[in-house]
């Protein structure tokens, strides 16, 4: 197998704010399996929370580039990544959900099937996707929420943390009045004390806010546990669970957990994460990183095990070089064509 990789920048539409940071751009490193003329492409993306530049991953990826020359076919690269044999140990999760993300792509094509027929699903997954809507002020986030409502949004995800707490709830009365029948999702980032949390949550709770992911400071999981067992509405862990040995922990005490590819390892990963918490009262949530269509495609195969989707990430890019999953109507459907059924704009415009 031959392995190449190229990096881009992806700028978003405009700047989104969350409790931690503002980000306008992130680069994103495509990687490329070939074989027998066929290829499997995937892609992972800087991220300053988890310690990935573009150097970083950059040489990341061309180690295990290395390994998978090595494999004699796609087919039993996957089955040794599947077997944690592939990449090497201490490899970055995100490096190693874009090398699955390419095998799977390849496979896929190889054997004329998508992916989640690979993954036994027999229909395209489909689902209503979360629309974030960073911190912002009270007109600009209504007029983005009416604006998402009339285009067939249904799920509104709102960040939240800012300085003052009344500002967020101002907010999301709002974004209620400017889209009266979405369900509205609300993250913190982290960004609430305990006690905090406790006041803040029955309120959000009269606001008709149906989640909320994250509210405390990640690193005490004990703690996000205990108060979601007092809070009025379900508490959905993000930072608190990066993976399989988190959710572990954690079914059972919390009422969700955001499965991120980029967090958690891959598709396998993932799904190892959806067994575990599986009849524990735990529900599983999909969410993604700022990425282009190419990174979320994998997860959208998986949408059908999810109670919540958060697979917007290319929404937010200023021009998504990919295409093949949909979202602009607030729906994410993952493709039928063999493979992860995604290719790059350029490809789908010349083919018009």
């Amino acid at each position: 197998m031959k392995v190449s990789q190229r990096t881009v920048r992806l700028a978003l539409s405009e700047p989104l704010r969350i409790s931690r940071s503002t980000m306008a751009a992130r680069d994103a490193v495509w990687l490329a399996v070939e074989h027998d003329g066929r290829h499997g492409h995937g892609e992972a993306v800087t991220s300053t929370y988890y310690g990935l530049d573009t150097a970083t991953l950059g040489r990341l990826l061309h180690t295990a580039g290395r390994e998978l020359a090595r494999c004699t076919d796609p087919e039993s690269a996957l089955d040794a990544l599947r077997a944690g044999d592939l990449p090497a140990p201490g490899t970055p999760p995100a490096v190693t959900a874009a090398v699955e993300s390419a095998l799977l792509d390849l496979v896929g094509k190889r054997a004329g099937a998508p992916v989640h027929r690979l993954l036994g699903s027999t229909a395209p997954p489909r689902a209503a996707t979360a629309r974030t809507l960073g911190i912002t002020s009270c007109r600009a986030a209504a007029e983005q929420a009416a604006r998402l409502a009339r285009q067939g949004f249904s799920v509104l995800k709102l960040k939240a943390g800012a300085p003052d707490p009344e500002d967020d709830l101002d907010r999301v009365r709002a974004v209620r009045r400017a889209a009266p029948h979405a369900r509205l999702l609300l993250d913190p980032n982290g960004a609430w004390h305990p006690a905090l949390a406790q006041d803040l949550l029955p309120r959000y709770a009269d606001l008709g806010i149906e989640a909320v992911e994250q509210p405390l400071a990640p690193g005490d999981p004990e703690t996000l546990a205990r108060l979601a067992a007092r809070s009025p509405l379900p508490v959905i862990a993000d930072e608190d669970a990066a993976g399989p040995d988190d959710a572990r922990r954690l079914a059972g005490r919390v009422h969700g957990i955001n499965v991120k590819l980029a967090k958690c390892g891959g598709v396998t990963a993932a799904l190892r994460i959806a067994d575990l918490i599986a009849g524990s009262g735990t529900d599983l949530m999909l969410g993604c990183l700022t990425a282009s269509s190419l990174g979320l495609a994998p997860a959208v195969h998986l949408a059908d095990r999810a109670r919540w989707t958060d697979l917007d990430g290319h929404l937010l890019l200023a021009h998504d070089p990919w295409t093949g999953i949909g979202g602009t109507d607030g729906t994410v459907e993952a493709g039928r064509q063999p493979g992860l059924g995604v290719r790059p704009v350029r490809d789908a415009e010349a083919a018009r």
